[in-house]
């Protein structure tokens, strides 16, 4: 790839006074002034890949004209599962860098879950290719919990030889909070690691003396404040909240309130995990920034968040600003409202085709992943007798979800799916080859009438997650997943009705993000057909199978009552 080179000191200098030509200049367009708030005509100079002159006039030995335009800072997405996208780290490069997106902070904890620490090195390789400038965090929790089987186990010494990665940047989310809490071994053995540098927070709820104890490990970051009091809390004891605006997990609506220019310094925006469908239909950081405007939020603090206090508060002291000595991270926008970028520039090179074109490729890994046990339809049959029922209920719009009670009655010793209640089965099949667990339940929400959906992306651990009204078709949904090396099926009358393979460790598909796109929006109509009215079942299927957050939760081992912290017997 053409990566613009790390100039000379020399040079830089000299072409900041203008006593050289710069590499670069961007001429006639406003650069919106994050200090004060103010729209300012001005070249911008750029020298390889360092901004080195600006409110001024520069010549340069190659000129772009933006009139018209305005120049941002590059936006930080300062949390996101990069396999969630359902694409390669390349194809999510070219899939949101045009969108001004030059930083990407991102836990490989999905793959890392699946094949380990070869996984990780896969990011960390595909970031020296990429564009956009990829940040990977180390996966702290992998398992989440011991209530799950993963593919793969990573302690503190599996990642203490990555830790000093050019491309990395600290321990990533640290969800097992109950054993920071506790004080568990292999918790502290990690946090004791990374002590000074940079630790990442996933504590849903965690209010009171409980969260300062978490914040006293040294943990600096948050994505899972879901709502202002909790939001707040967290800000005023220091630690920094991320804002996220994810495929399923939507926060940004009740943190808007939280959002001005006092509190701005302190606050980030992600995207956690978010598909191209999503990105397609309503953009990525972009979205969020457009949104929140409109919502009210004065656009000198969203700006802010989008990309200097985003730097800040990870410690990337090398950009956020459209400043001499930063790196060369710009979007080229039509308004601060609007937010759409005509043109991207990441570390000084113009984000077009023939930039993603001339990136260096990296070898898929963790192919063949999906070894799951032959499952039949009497598989999914759940015993007891017992009509007390627990039934994990879906809040659209959310991961955490509610803890109901319903009464099931066994027939011919099987508690079976209740249509006109809208209590359909659900399943996790261990799918690595470890033990070939499986266990059933209930949830509410789907709005399923007939069929089945199944995915082996399965927050955290990625077994196959299935719900059904018929057991037959979540049989068929499971085998096929086998044998496309997994990926998401919609099934009904024994028949795939759509289905889109993702071979790389069944979360990543080797298509262009434009191919997953189109085969999203055939899958999503498929579930529709079935009665399903969520508008992203998929990922909401997946996140009910995350034991870490509250309320009820499903893994091979059982249905999980977060709250105790423990497999309901």
């Amino acid at each position: 790839m053409d990566i613009a080179p790390k100039a000379p000191l020399s040079a830089r200098i000299a072409q900041g006074r203008g006593l050289e030509p710069a590499d670069l200049v961007l001429k006639g367009g406003c650069v919106f002034d994050l200090i004060t708030g103010d729209l300012v005509e001005t070249d911008v100079a750029i020298c390889g890949d360092t901004i080195v002159g600006v409110f001024g006039s520069y010549e340069g030995r190659r000129t772009i004209d933006v009139s018209g335009k305005i120049l941002v800072p590059g936006f930080i997405d300062t949390h996101l599962h990069i396999e969630s996208s359902l694409v390669t780290p390349h194809e999510f490069d070219r899939c949101v860098t045009p969108r001004g997106v030059t930083t990407a902070i991102c836990d490989p904890h999905e793959i890392a879950n699946v094949c380990g620490v070869p996984g990780i090195q896969y990011f960390l390789d595909a970031a020296e290719q990429c564009l956009m400038d990829i940040r990977v965090q180390l996966s702290s929790c992998v398992p989440s919990t011991h209530m799950e089987t993963a593919g793969a186990r990573l302690e503190a010494a599996d990642l203490l030889p990555l830790r000093d990665h050019p491309h990395g940047i600290g321990l990533a989310e640290f969800m097992n909070f109950p054993g920071v809490l506790m004080q568990d071994p292999g918790c502290m053995a990690k946090l004791e690691g990374w002590q000074g540098r940079h630790i990442d927070g996933h504590a849903p709820l965690l209010r009171g003396n409980d969260l300062n104890g978490y914040l006293a490990a040294g943990i600096r970051t948050e994505h899972e404040a879901t709502g202002y009091d909790e939001a707040l809390e967290k800000l005023r004891k220091g630690m920094r909240v991320l804002i996220r605006e994810g495929s399923v997990s939507k926060d940004m609506e009740a943190l808007a309130p939280l959002l001005t220019e006092r509190h701005a310094p302190y606050l980030c925006l992600c995207t956690d995990d978010r598909n191209p469908l999503d990105i397609g239909e309503h953009g990525h950081l972009d979205y969020m920034i457009r949104t929140l405007i409109a919502r009210g939020c004065p656009a000198l603090a969203v700006y802010r968040v989008a990309s200097l206090s985003a730097a800040e508060a990870f410690g990337l002291k090398d950009r956020g600003l459209i400043a001499p000595g930063k790196r060369a991270d710009i979007a080229v926008i039509d308004t601060l409202e609007g937010c759409h970028a005509s043109m991207v520039l990441a570390g000084g090179v113009v984000a077009d085709a023939a930039a993603f074109a001339a990136r260096g490729a990296v070898a898929p890994v963790a192919r063949h992943s999906v070894k799951a046990p032959a499952i039949v339809a009497t598989d999914f049959r759940t015993g007891g007798n017992r009509v007390e029922t627990p039934v994990i209920g879906i809040l659209p719009g959310k991961i955490i979800t509610e803890h109901l009670t319903y009464d099931i009655a066994p027939q011919d010793g099987d508690k079976r799916p209740d249509i006109d209640r809208d209590l359909v089965k659900i399943a996790v099949i261990e799918r690595h080859g470890k033990n070939g667990n499986r266990a059933t339940g209930f949830v509410k929400g789907f709005g399923l009438k007939r069929g089945a959906i199944a995915s082996t992306l399965c927050h955290d651990h990625h077994n196959i997650a299935v719900v059904g009204a018929d057991y037959a078709d979540m049989a068929r949904a499971v085998s096929r997943l086998t044998e496309i090396e997994g990926g998401f099926v919609v099934v009904a009358d024994g028949l795939v009705l759509a289905e889109l393979a993702l071979p790389v460790a069944g979360l990543m598909s080797l298509d262009p993000f434009e191919v997953v796109r189109d085969r999203l929006v055939v899958l999503r109509a498929a579930a529709k057909g079935l009665g399903v009215t969520l508008e992203e079942p998929f990922l909401q299927l997946a996140f009910l199978a995350l034991p870490v957050i509250p309320h009820l939760k499903i893994t091979d081992m059982g249905m999980v009552d977060v709250d105790r912290f423990e497999i309901i017997p």
